[in-house]
């Protein structure tokens, strides 16, 4: 049985775990709110707030339900539209009424949730946060400038929020209803998450899995990574970070400790997707769907990463890079899973980036996407890892490239000389994202970009015209 807090009623079911928590609360709980866009966690039409406890605190993401397994909820607080409403408007409903943020209203359902989450965030409220709370939601009507200001009086309204008790000051201004000051007690009566598995599919996130096998999974028992505490840790010890297969990427934003080994983290991880679909998306996922412009895998990949995977509680270590046989191709049988990632992390001396274009520039999948770790010493090249999405059937690991790169001096003429190698490593086809000799064009741009980022002071464009 599946056992989770829906708005403010216990809920229990057989559904199939594959099932979706989008066509639970719609066609068997009938709440209509949650609206049927996309389906492909695209539009936010569907977006529903996941609570759950951690260290006895309420932790509350926004989600789209329409990638979400029934499965994944168990032991948790689901909260709807519906579960927002009381007597009177909350703020966020009323400025939405106030500034004219709601049209023909479809999508008017996602973006109250989604500034509700924000709402519930415990941080310091700002208006670049409200925004980007929102960026999982699309409107067709308004231009946006309206929820704009929405989102401004929010924070605004917020000003005076108590960090250290976050629940009971919105539930006396009331943004929410009083019925969320008893969720810790409700969800703590759930037995918990049976994690042992007894079932042939194992998903992750399942944000890219439900857009390519819906029709598959929705009728199936599943194992999901989520529900197994070992795969969802984060450890750093000397100097080794180890990640556990189940981390999200919002989960990497929220830990200080990843951050403070990656200063631009939060512009990188940005380019990934959506608020909704990063707080779903797992690494291991990522990894084993095997895209050849998975994102993570790009990231990863440049951290020369190892995994380890498992299977009958026996492990087995490999290089990332080594993971890709072919086009959907994996070293990996079929009862093994990938449990953890680790890698060094980078020195003083060492630089890491990452880049990727895209037909937008937020939100979108890559045309191209590269990830990039150099160390220097004495302003010669001493060790180099570069990776490439989207030039390839796999997610690339230019090899040959970092090799020529080792005891080079960092100099244009080195980048212009690698950039050849490059070109000899990678092999783009032309597809709806562009066609092979602009995916070669980028991946050039790109790889400039990494050491214009990295090195100012002795790299500018000018370097490479």
């Amino acid at each position: 049985m599946i056992e989770f807090i829906l708005n403010n009623k216990p809920i229990k079911t057989d559904q199939p775990t594959g099932s979706l928590l989008l066509d639970f609360v719609r066609y068997e709980k009938s709440l209509m709110g949650t609206k049927i866009g996309c389906r492909e966690g695209d539009c936010g039409a569907c977006t529903v707030l996941i609570g759950e406890l951690i260290d006895s605190q309420l932790n509350y993401r926004q989600v789209v339900s329409c990638l979400t397994p029934l499965g994944n909820v168990h032991g948790k607080h689901i909260v709807t539209i519906e579960g927002l409403n009381m007597d009177s408007l909350s703020p966020v409903q009323q400025f939405m009424v106030d500034e004219s943020g709601s049209q023909c209203g479809f999508c008017t359902t996602g973006f109250v949730v989604s500034l509700t989450q924000f709402c519930l965030a415990k941080s310091t409220p700002s208006y670049k946060d409200a925004i980007a709370s929102i960026d999982g939601n699309i409107c067709r009507c308004t231009g946006y400038k309206p929820i704009e200001r929405v989102a401004k009086h929010i924070t605004e309204s917020l000003s005076d929020k108590n960090q250290n008790e976050t629940l009971d000051w919105l539930i006396a201004q009331q943004f929410i209803p009083s019925y969320f000051a008893q969720i810790p007690e409700m969800l703590n009566a759930l037995p918990p998450v049976n994690i042992n598995p007894k079932n042939k599919t194992l998903v992750g996130g399942g944000t890219d899995l439900y857009v390519q096998k819906h029709a598959q999974l929705i009728d199936k028992n599943v194992d999901l990574i989520s529900n197994t505490p070992n795969l969802c840790c984060i450890e750093i010890e000397n100097g080794v970070c180890t990640l556990g297969a189940g981390i999200t990427a919002t989960d990497l934003l929220e830990s200080d400790s990843f951050q403070s080994a990656f200063p631009r983290l939060k512009d990188h991880l940005k380019l990934l997707a959506s608020s909704p679909i990063r707080n779903m998306a797992t690494i291991g996922g990522n990894f084993v769907n095997a895209s050849p412009i998975g994102d993570f895998t790009a990231f990863f990949l440049a951290l020369n990463a190892k995994i380890k995977l498992t299977k009958n509680g026996q492990n087995r270590s490999i290089y990332l890079k080594d993971f890709y046989k072919g086009y959907k191709d994996l070293d990996k049988s079929s009862d093994e899973i990938v449990s953890t990632i680790s890698f060094k992390l980078p020195t003083q001396n060492s630089h890491y980036n990452f880049e990727k274009v895209s037909k937008r520039i937020h939100l979108d999948i890559a045309s191209v996407n590269t990830a990039f770790q150099i160390t220097i010493s004495k302003n010669v090249i001493t060790q180099a890892h570069l990776s490439a999405g989207g030039v390839g059937p796999i997610p690339m690991y230019l090899g040959e490239t970092c090799d020529f790169l080792l005891n080079k001096a960092l100099l244009p003429e080195t980048v212009q000389s690698a950039h050849e190698i490059i070109q000899t490593e990678i092999n783009p086809i032309s597809d709806v994202r562009g066609s092979a000799n602009y995916k070669r064009l980028l991946l050039r741009q790109l790889f400039c970009a990494h050491f214009i980022t990295l090195f100012p002071n002795q790299f500018t464009l000018d370097s490479f015209i």
